[in-house]
């Protein structure tokens, strides 16, 4: 399954590897670099599905060049107008470690979509991330059908399939079910399921996601070989493949 592709700008090595590790575990395809110019020999070759810019970094463009004594604070700035002016149309999200309005309304204003202050929280970045997504119309690189082993889903019909046996499923199954299969063999854990199905700012416990597991797998179980949908014991779920 194609994934977005994130490329994170940033000179702080533990933001990018912070950055790389959440986006990872949100499901994002990241790539992660430190300066302006190598953002833009990434995104000739490869043009991102979204930006990640952090405002205050090293000059390489630089928008302040006439005022010596502001080189460099708004190089995440420069870089989003000079993406923009290349014909680069994917959402771009800026990082700030200050409480600037005018700066962060400028940039909004004219070359970004949004921006969070460092330090921020996982969550609610991937949740932005998300919903500004949805907004630009940039999440369909997700497959409207999918095949995982002996379980379909035809995402436009809403249709849950075994081997060709139709199954029902409540929404909230459903979605469970999706973002399962969405991440095959691959261990999700029940933070990143609540923050997925039940969206970042539920306030439930985390009992509810081994509630709605143990309703999919009577649903599924009788119909499959084995049990798909595997517990990794203090971890969290996975869907199995074969």
């Amino acid at each position: 399954m194609e994934t977005i592709k994130v490329l994170v700008v940033d000179d702080e090595s533990s933001i990018r590897a912070q950055l790389n590790q959440t986006l990872t575990f949100g499901g994002f395809t990241p790539h992660a670099v430190s300066t302006s110019q190598e953002a833009l020999e990434v995104a000739k070759v490869t043009p991102p599905d979204f930006f990640i810019l952090d405002i205050n970094m090293p000059a390489f463009l630089d928008i302040n060049k006439e005022n010596p004594e502001e080189s460099g604070r708004n190089e995440g700035l420069a870089l989003a107008k000079e993406l923009r002016r290349l014909g680069h149309t994917a959402p771009i999200m800026f990082l700030t470690a200050r409480d600037d309005r005018e700066t962060e309304a400028s940039g909004l204003t004219f070359w970004g979509d949004d921006y969070v202050v460092k330090p921020w929280s996982n969550a609610a970045l991937l949740a932005r991330m998300k919903a500004i997504l949805r907004r630009s119309g940039n999440d369909a690189h997700r497959p409207r059908f999918l095949t995982v082993g002996e379980v379909s889903v035809d995402e436009d019909a809403h249709e849950v399939t075994v081997g060709g046996t139709p199954v029902d499923l409540s929404p909230t199954e459903y979605k469970l079910l999706t973002y399962l299969m969405e991440n095959p063999n691959r261990v999700l854990s029940k933070a990143q399921i609540l923050d997925h199905v039940w969206e970042y700012d539920f306030n439930g416990e985390m009992g509810i996601v081994e509630s709605y597991v143990s309703y999919l797998r009577k649903k599924l179980d009788p119909l499959t070989k084995q049990s798909v949908v595997v517990t990794k014991r203090g971890i969290g779920y996975m869907f199995k493949s074969n």
